[in-house]
């Protein structure tokens, strides 16, 4: 892997925003003044937590639809698994402190006349434990899924639809109390991690913060991925499935390579997610919450990475205002930003202003070139 190509102008500069950002919120945070302009509110800190991580999600996408052509509509149930196992740890947390003050089982086993705690609950009340599961249950379900979809050479459109189908499954058995799951309601009412209260406000910069760095290593491990020669693979996948496959390459497992390790992410979106927002519930699974992920992808510009983190947090940061200021114009929105996307910038806003960028330079080279003298013919 080359050095140059791993940290290239892209990547200095979402490094940079990112590092500022990790400095810059905790500070207006814990510094400024509340009466100041540029106090950041304790609620507020959470809610950009909330846009990182749902950044890494859109990352986790890019790195298969932008760089392998696999399209994803099912990438919200490995966010959601992975969010599920954080949530059980933090059920586990609160011990004797819940509801019905029960040691062991969480409030809603015990309203509904649990005797004990289900199998697949033990080992959650450690923390090493959890985190492995958080990366171990997306990653086996992908592998295990994509095993059977790249083996069967499911493609395209085809495979889109079943991932959507493999999401709405696991949200139809998720809101079925016997899962033990919490049912409709979910995981909530979490007391603290790793010993810290969930609601104080240094707990939430500090989650604040790794969700940051988790997004700033998550985007150097794709880039170190698609720059690789695994990486050179997988575009041409993308672009010639069949003349790959004839070249010798074993095209399946490249897919199913990428396609666990980007579940992997969105679970660990997943995870930091939960204690910043509070719940975790199975309306997380639902197809339309991946649909929405590929339109931040493409918003944001489609095989470029930085495009899907700023799409991410842009689309987000106008639904948090259209939600509030008009709510029920957000999906006209959505699908209103989607259709001009697609029609006036199929390459997403960094795609657009790299082709402004380069127009704009060839024009300025070419004020600057000097004329050629030519001579009247006599």
């Amino acid at each position: 892997m080359r050095t140059q190509y791993l940290f290239d102008r892209q990547t200095v500069l979402v490094l940079s925003i990112l590092a500022a950002a990790a400095i810059l919120v905790p500070a207006m945070n814990g510094l400024v003044p509340p009466g100041s302009a540029l106090h950041l509110s304790d609620h507020l800190v959470p809610l950009l937590g909330k846009y990182v991580c749902l950044a890494l999600l859109a990352l986790s996408v890019d790195l298969i639809w932008g760089f392998c052509g696999i399209l994803s509509l099912g990438h919200g149930a490995f966010f959601a698994l992975g969010g599920y196992a954080m949530g059980m740890y933090l059920m586990r947390q609160i011990g004797p402190r819940g509801a019905y003050a029960d040691p062991i089982l969480p409030d809603f086993m015990v309203f509904l006349n649990w005797k004990e705690l289900p199998w697949f609950w033990h080992g959650f009340d450690w923390f090493p434990f959890a985190a492995l599961m958080v990366l171990l249950v997306p990653g086996a379900l992908a592998l295990v899924f994509g095993w059977f979809a790249f083996r069967s050479r499911v493609t395209g459109v085809y495979f889109s639809i079943i991932t959507q189908a493999m999401t709405f499954a696991l949200m139809l058995a998720f809101f079925r109390n016997d899962m033990g799951l919490g049912g409709n309601n979910g995981l909530t009412d979490f007391k603290e991690v790793l010993g810290f209260p969930v609601q104080a406000g240094s707990t939430r910069v500090v989650l604040f913060v790794l969700s940051v760095l988790v997004l700033a290593g998550g985007y150097l491990l794709c880039r170190w991925v698609v720059g690789s020669t695994f990486g050179k693979v997988l575009v041409a996948v993308r672009d010639a499935e069949s003349r790959t496959r004839f070249l010798g390459y074993r095209v399946e497992h490249y897919k199913l390579a990428v396609f666990t390790l980007s579940a992997m992410l969105a679970g660990v979106a997943g995870a930091l997610y939960v204690p910043q927002v509070g719940i975790i519930n199975p309306s997380e699974f639902a197809p339309a919450n991946s649909i929405e992920v590929v339109i931040w992808v493409a918003v944001g510009g489609r095989g470029t990475l930085a495009g899907a983190i700023l799409g991410a947090l842009l689309v987000n940061a106008g639904k948090t205002w259209f939600t509030a200021a008009l709510p029920e114009f957000w999906l006209f929105a959505l699908g209103g930003l989607f259709v001009f996307v697609t029609l006036f910038m199929p390459r997403g806003i960094l795609g657009a202003a790299g082709d402004l960028w380069e127009r704009s330079s060839r024009r300025l080279r070419t004020r600057r070139s000097p004329q050629p003298f030519t001579q009247a013919a006599e």
